[in-house]
């Protein structure tokens, strides 16, 4: 099984916040950053397509699924919560640097085992990440998987991937519209590329 994942677009929201789990909307560069990584795409054929339910990651795969796009029809995404980015609880929406710095430094140190308030920690997100990629993986063999995600749940799957130590993460740039490849044949799963 392979599984191409993509981070969703640039989004419309201000730089420096917090959003996390907050539904919020694609910027006016949708058009073009959906049409620069269907080109990226175009040359490779998936069996699904997988979705977060967040309207930046659905309507996404929607777009790379239209008529003259991937060969995948856009009522064949599969939307799966397991997707969603980290919930960051009742820090969500607030700018970075109105977070009180001492529970925020705290959580930084330690986001794998600490969670902003109301919200879950990085161990929680990876479990979701590998709960996904195991259920998938028990009907999928031999099968070029599309997922349209987040941020930190591509950083968990490489973790996972690579047996990695989830406290490090944050130094794996994934950029917005960018394309990582995991492999899972045989014994040992590879990293394909990463924020290609």
């Amino acid at each position: 099984m392979k599984i191409t994942l993509i981070r969703h677009t640039t989004l419309n929201v201000a730089p420096y916040i917090c959003y996390g789990q907050s539904d919020v909307e694609v910027s006016d560069s949708f058009e073009l950053e959906s049409q620069a990584l269907l080109q990226k795409l175009r040359s490779l054929e998936f069996d699904a397509v997988y979705a977060s339910p967040l309207r930046r990651c659905h309507q996404l795969a929607q777009a790379l699924c239209v008529e003259d796009g991937l060969k995948v029809a856009a009522e064949e995404i599969r939307l799966d919560e397991r997707l969603k980015e980290l919930n960051f609880g009742d820090w969500e929406m607030r700018p970075w640097d109105a977070i009180p710095r001492e529970p925020f430094d705290r959580w930084a140190n330690d986001y794998a085992n600490l969670a902003p308030p109301n919200g879950e920690t990085f161990t929680e997100l990876h479990a979701r990440a590998k709960s996904f990629v195991e259920e998938v993986g028990s009907h999928s063999h031999g099968k070029n998987l599309l997922v349209v995600t987040h941020g930190g749940l591509i950083r968990a799957l490489i973790a996972e991937t690579l047996n990695l130590p989830l406290k490090r993460l944050f130094r794996i740039a994934i950029d917005h519209g960018s394309v990582t490849e995991l492999e899972f044949k045989g014994e040992i799963p590879k990293v394909l590329r990463i924020n290609a």
